[in-house]
């Protein structure tokens, strides 16, 4: 049975107090709310079942959100971007992170129920990166390379599987080891974007060791030396390198830098989303309207930035707050 990482927040939350999820440990963050103006009389509950990529945000704009309405409590669990949908659906939940759009089948079954789609928010960018350890000395990867690495379908155009570090040009030592490839599990966001967008839409081998949260991937390539993983850039530790990556081989490998996530020049960036049920033409209860509105301010994007994800531009920012209404 997965662990499930719940928090539950039930009193004022002001400054150095760390929230502990199972193995991984939230450090609350503060920003000034910069840019949002807090409405008068707010009070009750909220709830959040979803990603876990998202959890490091989740957790600091509620620490803020309570700042500003201690009357108001909060519970929160991580187990994954699956998790949402059914949630959603349920009423469990207010609000459905997620590190990737829902698919078809999860909007049908909320339409079913509801007779309206989600309304879905992009609240934050990421990069998805891809750890190795810190003294692990490869420059860098080809997206066929990580596809041959990770899948058991190579749609991404290798011409073999790659199973040893050697294989990858590496000399020395390094030559005949063995690479332990680490990856999330199904109930991840994360999962299904990277077979997507990294493996051509292809399978997975089963080789690939399944890790419940992204901290957890971390954690194993800090342990293993031979070991390769991927998560949100947000869960990067000194322990570990980010490997650039590129398409084509040939071509200048690229980090994902805020810079280059940004303005999308890195292959594996991807936005970061908050579904909620909103039905069409109506306003949504004030309590979830105040903490998007408050997610969506300079502050709350200012979180985003601490966390180690990228800020949504104004644009974006304000294209999404249309959508309140």
């Amino acid at each position: 049975m997965k662990t499930r990482k719940i928090i539950n927040i039930l009193t004022a939350v002001l400054t150095g107090v760390s929230l502990a999820i199972a193995s991984v440990t939230i450090h609350a963050v503060e920003a000034e709310p910069s840019g949002y103006t807090p409405v008068d009389g707010l009070s009750g509950s909220l709830s959040s079942v979803g990603s876990d990529t998202l959890v490091y945000v989740m957790s600091n704009w509620v620490v803020n959100f309570k700042r500003l309405y201690p009357k108001v409590s909060f519970r929160i669990e991580a187990a994954g971007s699956s998790t949402a949908p059914p949630a959603l659906i349920d009423g469990s939940a207010n609000f459905g992170p997620m590190s990737r759009l829902m698919k078809d089948k999860e909007i049908q079954a909320f339409v079913d129920k509801f007779g309206h789609e989600p309304t879905v928010f992009r609240i934050a960018l990421d990069g998805l990166a891809v750890f190795v350890h810190k003294d692990n000395p490869i420059e860098g990867l080809t997206l066929a390379q990580l596809d041959a690495i990770y899948s058991a379908t190579r749609q991404c155009g290798h011409e073999k599987d790659i199973n040893s570090w050697g294989q990858l040009g590496l000399t020395g030592a390094w030559a005949d080891r063995v690479l332990k490839a680490y990856g999330r599990d199904s109930l991840s966001g994360t999962n299904a974007f990277f077979a997507k967008n990294a493996l051509c839409k292809g399978s997975y081998k089963d080789a690939v060791i399944e890790r419940a949260s992204s901290g957890d991937i971390v954690r194993a390539i800090v342990n293993n030396p031979n070991g390769i993983g991927y998560s949100g850039i947000g869960y990067k530790t000194s322990d570990v390198r980010i490997l650039p990556l590129t398409k084509a081989a040939g071509q200048p490998y690229v980090a994902p830098s805020e810079t280059n996530i940004y303005h999308n020049s890195y292959p594996l960036r991807r936005y970061l989303y908050l579904y909620v049920n909103k039905a069409p033409n109506e306003p949504l209860p004030p309590l979830e309207r105040e903490f998007i509105k408050m997610a969506l301010s300079a502050g709350g994007q200012d979180l985003v930035y601490k966390d180690g994800f990228v800020p949504l531009s104004p644009a974006i920012v304000q294209a999404e707050l249309t959508k309140l209404d």
